[in-house]
């Protein structure tokens, strides 16, 4: 199923809707149709690009495991301060 933009003739809101083959595509903020297709660019992926979007998930997991890291030694710090 392809991705489209539409814009609202209405109220001037954009966004992206998943369409089928002959279904009416209908505006999230004020519920009409009647909508104008952007021009969209289709997404490419390149093996650069997933090795780019692969470190940023790397960096992120690493900051994430460092926070709960630091707050498990803080949890164990403080157990043992208030149970010796």
């Amino acid at each position: 199923m392809p991705i489209f933009d539409y814009k609202c003739r209405s109220c001037s809101h954009q966004f992206e809707k998943m369409v089928r083959g002959s279904e009416i595509a209908l505006c999230p903020s004020c519920n009409l149709s009647d909508l104008e297709k952007l021009l969209s660019v289709p997404g490419i992926s390149t093996q650069k690009s997933r090795q780019h979007s692969f470190g940023i998930a790397q960096q992120a997991a690493k900051a994430v495991k460092k926070e709960q890291n630091h707050a498990q030694r803080e949890y164990e710090r403080n157990y043992i301060k208030d149970h010796s």
